[in-house]
């Protein structure tokens, strides 16, 4: 089965008549005039008007994204978007000091929770060095156990966010 390349023009016994636009390893993204963008398989039934040559790329521009993506969570220190929970919004932190006549200090909790959410990002980054690091196998486990603790002592911040995922995880009770 000869793939064709993006450009090719074709004709789809359900869709009618279309433009390929991209081709991943399973499927034909197809802009259709009649029906709109859709993904057929490569082996679908169809009649080709046009075949363009030489304009395949096995791989989306979409995967290549949500891999750059991945990566860049992974290896950066770029925080991704962690969104507070609903009742925090708008919300401050008062901290009233125990000595009487001292000014107690507001902070916005959007500020403080995206440090919150930047302390992590930094520990995971620092885990990810420290396990692909040329430290010995045990100095290795020594510092995750560290990290895993520092997780673990943050937890109470958890209440912040709005989804579970992004929560902090310490050591779990077996």
């Amino acid at each position: 089965m000869k793939i064709l390349g993006i450009g090719s023009r074709i004709e789809h016994p359900k869709y009618g008549k279309g433009v390929i636009t991209n081709v991943s390893s399973t499927d034909y993204w197809v802009t259709f005039i009649e029906k709109g963008l859709e993904t057929i398989p490569l082996d679908d039934t169809f009649q080709i008007i046009e075949a363009a040559e030489n304009e395949v790329d096995t791989v989306s521009f979409s995967e290549v994204e949500t891999t750059l993506r991945n990566l860049l969570k992974k290896w950066s220190d770029i925080s991704e978007i962690v969104p507070i929970g609903d009742k925090w919004k708008g919300g401050k932190l008062i901290l009233e000091p125990g000595q009487p006549g001292l000014a107690s200090k507001e902070i916005p909790i959007d500020t403080f929770f995206h440090k919150i959410v930047m302390v992590r990002d930094r520990l995971r980054v620092m885990e990810q060095k420290v396990n692909s690091s040329n430290l010995e196998e045990i100095e290795k486990i020594e510092l995750q156990q560290y990290i895993t603790r520092i997780y673990g002592s943050l937890t109470s911040f958890n209440i912040l966010f709005k989804s579970p995922t992004n929560h902090f995880v310490g050591e779990k009770s077996k």
